[in-house]
């Protein structure tokens, strides 16, 4: 319990979306919040204005006297000065998921874990919730327009988690209902091998309390795996999907630029039909976890139906950005080939005729190198594309290959470099013209070029 956390707490990476929660959360209890990132952002500007103190850049001095307790994100080199001040001075050091799990003490947790979908799905199922009246706790990777941001400390004894996989953080979590939405290879810097990072995941479905419910997407080939792994092991177990024969399935579907509508299915039985205001077959099977867990916890089916037809989907997945001089500008937080193939589809499906022209942001130099072949592949279906300097996040340009490399390598759509935004900018006024929709795919800072677009075709 928070009660148990004493303050002042330090966040090394206090910009991150999972440690702003994390500030945001403390701040909202009444504890005091410090923290330093290399960069402000509108996230720290908001841990600001609830009262938090942020730094900008890593220094052993921005660490306050009288800190009682440091953690940080998984990103932290051990050299950071501020940890190193941190050993020196004897104040104790944890990463976020063990922050996390001890803000989550006490409460029911519902915890969404997969390869894609867990922010859509995890802020869907906070959305149905709050509008059941239950005041969830949730802890977004992404930012929720419908629930006006991506964490609240909620009054009820419910905690809505997306439970990320990197580092293994979602080991700390013991949820009551865990949905795994798909495990598809990824952070293979981490995990090292396909085999391992599946494995993980099987770890996580047994960390699922005694006599809990495990929803898994059998639609998605890893999560059916794991999902058959965990077969024998004494937890409640359903499946979920629009494909062959599902516990939980979405019948009838019906897909359109603007959404679509589906019929619910337990057990062979319709239960009624739901209308989303989301694009894309993915967001069917989203939809279709997240009105299982509520239903699973008692919400009425009127409830779940209303949220799901009301909820307009994270930040920065398959968002309007703006428009300008007849060229519509979309942002996408796709940063995996699997993913940027469905937004393909998506925006295929949502603008019929319309030329599509790609801004994407490598995310990471491994990355880049251990999906080498689906990177080449998954742009197809784009007019044009613009690779961007990669976004580096915790590694080195050593650890992978480099965005140069995937720009000269991708044979279809024809693609270009571009060594910053500044340059990215350029290249896409002279290739647009009206009636083009260009979309900025990554999970980097690539969403800050699409302003900067708009504003050139202004």
């Amino acid at each position: 319990m928070t009660a148990d956390i004493r303050g002042p707490v330090h966040l090394v990476g206090i910009g991150g979306i999972h440690m702003s929660a994390i500030g945001i959360l403390l701040r909202q209890r009444g504890i005091a919040v410090s923290g330093s990132d290399l960069r402000r952002s509108h996230l720290t500007d908001r841990l600001e204005a609830l009262g938090a103190q942020v730094f900008e850049g890593h220094d052993a001095a921005h660490l306050p006297p009288g800190t009682a307790l440091v953690v940080a994100t998984a990103a932290a080199r051990p050299d950071n000065p501020e940890l190193e001040e941190a050993r020196r001075r004897g104040i104790p050091v944890i990463l976020r998921a063990e922050m996390v799990a001890r803000l989550l003490e006490g409460k029911r947790l519902i915890a969404v874990a997969g390869s894609h979908g867990k922010t859509t799905t995890s802020a869907l199922i906070a959305f149905i919730l709050a509008r059941a009246g239950l005041q969830p706790m949730y802890l977004l990777g992404g930012e929720s327009p419908d629930l006006g941001g991506h964490a609240a400390w909620g009054e009820g004894d419910i905690a809505v988690v997306e439970a990320d996989e990197y580092r293994r953080a979602f080991l700390e979590y013991t949820p009551a209902v865990a949905v795994i939405t798909t495990v598809e290879p990824d952070h293979l810097d981490d995990f090292g091998t396909p085999e391992a990072y599946e494995a993980a995941f099987a770890a996580f479905g047994r960390r699922i309390r005694p006599g809990g419910l495990l929803l898994a997407c059998a639609d998605d080939p890893g999560a059916r795996r794991v999902s058959d792994l965990l077969g024998d092991e004494p937890l409640r177990h359903e499946t979920y999907g629009a494909d062959g024969v599902r516990y939980w399935r979405a019948s009838g579907i019906e897909l359109g630029p603007a959404g679509g509508s589906f019929t619910l299915e337990r057990g062979g039985t319709p239960l009624g039909q739901l209308t989303v205001r989301v694009p894309g077959l993915h967001f069917v099977r989203n939809a279709t976890a997240a009105a299982a867990a509520a239903l699973h916890l008692g919400v009425p089916f009127e409830t779940v139906r209303e949220a799901v037809g009301a909820f307009r989907g994270a930040r920065r997945r398959f968002e309007l950005t703006g428009e300008a001089g007849g060229v519509t500008v979309m942002d996408d937080y796709a940063h995996h080939p699997t993913e940027v193939r469905a937004l393909v589809a998506t925006a295929r499906a949502a603008f019929p005729g319309r030329r599509l022209i790609g801004i994407h942001q490598p995310h990471t130099y491994s990355r880049i190198a251990y999906l080498w072949d689906d990177w080449l592949a998954c742009f197809d279906g784009l007019d044009e594309l613009l690779i961007v300097e990669t976004y580096a996040a915790r590694e080195d340009p050593a650890a992978g290959r480099s965005a140069r490399d995937l720009a000269a390598a991708i044979a279809r759509p024809p693609a270009r470099y571009a060594a910053d935004f500044a340059e990215a900018v350029r290249i896409a006024r002279e290739v647009v013209r009206p009636g083009d929709v260009v979309i900025t795919i990554g999970a980097g800072d690539v969403n800050e070029v699409g302003p900067m677009l708009l504003e050139a075709l202004r």
